[in-house]
């Protein structure tokens, strides 16, 4: 498979999101706003790149054994670097974001890729996945993040679309979320077969 092939894949073909229905928890929990879910993806991209290139790096130096709990140290040191960083620089998005920060680290997108592909490729091809896995799920977070502030409140990104009176509440609270993520893959995959 070629370089470009590992890095589109995530985007369209495996969208974790849309396509193979992975890391539903952070997808339906900080959806409410297309920042958190823009912030959301920027941060688990990270550790997907990041995680994805050191495993690929020690994979043949770790024991079969501890293969798994060695994988989960290594993305766990990424996302204590990426919280402290947003800590730091973006304290309200942090704050917004929550325990779903540290839950990156359990996320079956991130493990599965770690295992599945960089623990038995070369360095920059599990760059580039982690990097097309991360930007499909980022894709897929703002996107989903988009609609459903759009719906609740009349707004994208905070600014306003529709009047102040606009808004359907149900789309900023958790229903909202199974709601616009069920009509999205509907419709993805509608465009997909045409």
């Amino acid at each position: 498979m070629s370089n470009i092939q590992n890095f589109t894949k995530g985007l369209i073909k495996e969208n974790p999101i849309f396509v193979l229905l992975l890391g539903m928890c952070p997808t339906l929990g900080v959806t409410s706003s297309a920042i958190n879910g823009l912030g959301m993806g920027l941060a688990t991209s990270f550790v997907l790149i990041m995680s994805n290139m050191v495993i690929s790096m020690v994979s043949s130096q770790i024991p079969e054994k501890v293969k798994i709990p060695s994988f989960i140290v290594i993305i766990a040191a990424f996302v204590t670097i990426i919280s402290f960083l947003m800590e730091a620089y973006t304290p309200a998005l942090h704050a917004q974001l929550g325990v779903f920060i540290p839950l990156i680290v359990v996320n079956c997108i991130v493990l599965g890729r770690a295992e599945a592909f960089a623990s038995k490729n070369k360095i920059l091809p599990s760059i580039l996945d982690g990097a097309g896995m991360g930007l499909g799920f980022s894709m897929a977070l703002t996107l989903l993040g988009s609609v459903r502030e759009l719906l609740g409140s009349g707004k994208v990104f905070g600014i306003s679309i529709f009047s102040d009176n606009y808004g359907m509440l149900i789309f900023v609270l958790a229903p909202g979320a199974f709601i616009a993520l069920g009509y999205l893959i509907a419709i993805i995959n509608r465009i997909k077969k045409a």
